[in-house]
């Protein structure tokens, strides 16, 4: 039964998650202001939070029929059924759990009892992660069926991961922090808009109504093009306004996969042979936060 649970909590996604905390880790450490507590248990807690939304995506899609004979990329829990819908249940409650309470100890260690102000913030951030990676599928108003799911992946994989970990560290914002959170925003939002156009003809069958959905596959392929392109500029800009030495521009060797993988896509005809370039583009992301990240240390 463990396997199936690990196999539901779909560990190739981790990578990408993670992608916009190391970088906020990276770059508050090229601050001079790095906690290696700090740094492990966010990347927990956003780990805790992806399998939350991993379980809850798979009982979402499991229950509405949404995960049909249709679908492309690998077999759901609920789909298969291997795990039945109560025991995917009780899996989301204690995984939501244990993701609060490593939340709440990386509040408390971040910013103790003297910062009251920003520990509240951040725990009704923290409940704002859960509340929305439940709701992504689950629910009668889950908003990835109503094609909000791209904001919200920006959102939170980039602009709350990249600045919320680097706040945590150092207690302040630049604005300049924003440019590279989008990056990461855009590239997480890329994995899903991929995922959505390999999905295209199942979630309209069963009427999810993604962007790609609602867009048609033509302007979902445009949209990818923009997505990728705006996060590179975006990375460009901020190591032009933080120059300061040529190591920064490491992250330019992410790219070069990215836009291979954009072309791979420009030539695509059939959709569902777009399942191998999701972990791809997931790589490369986690990649270029890598570079980025180790580019402004050295």
């Amino acid at each position: 039964m463990l396997k199936h649970y690990i196999q539901a909590a779909r560990l190739r996604t981790l990578p990408l998650s993670i992608s916009g905390i190391v970088l906020g880790c990276f770059l508050a450490a090229s601050q001079e202001a790095f906690n290696w507590n700090i740094c492990v248990l966010a990347i927990i807690t956003t780990i805790g939070l992806q399998v939350l939304s991993n379980f809850a995506n798979d009982y979402g899609d499991g229950v509405k029929g949404t995960d049909s004979d249709d679908r492309v990329g690998p077999e759901r829990a609920l789909q298969s059924g291997v795990i039945s819908p109560k025991q995917m249940l009780n899996a989301i409650k204690i995984t939501g759990t244990f993701t609060l309470l490593i939340a709440m100890f990386l509040i408390y260690i971040s910013f103790g009892i003297e910062n009251f102000g920003y520990s509240l913030l951040f725990f009704f951030l923290g409940i704002g992660s859960i509340v929305a990676a439940i709701k992504y599928t689950m629910g009668k108003n889950a908003y990835g069926y109503s094609g909000f799911g791209d904001i919200f992946v920006f959102l939170f994989f980039g602009l709350l991961s990249v600045c919320g970990s680097y706040f945590l560290f150092t207690k302040q914002l630049d604005f300049t922090i924003f440019l590279p959170a989008a990056s990461i925003g855009m590239l997480s939002v890329g994995v899903l808009n991929l995922n959505n156009m390999r999905d295209r003809v199942s979630d309209s069958k069963s009427g999810k109504n993604t962007l790609v959905v609602q867009i048609g596959i033509e302007y979902a392929k445009y949209y990818h093009y923009y997505l990728l392109v705006a996060s590179f500029l975006f990375a460009l800009l901020f190591v032009g306004l933080q120059f300061k030495s040529a190591n920064q521009f490491l992250f330019l060797l992410a790219y070069m996969p990215i836009f291979k993988h954009l072309y791979i896509v420009y030539l695509n005809q059939n959709p569902a042979e777009l399942d191998p370039e999701l972990k791809k583009l997931a790589v490369a992301t986690f990649l270029f936060s890598l570079l980025l990240g180790i580019g402004f240390l050295i």
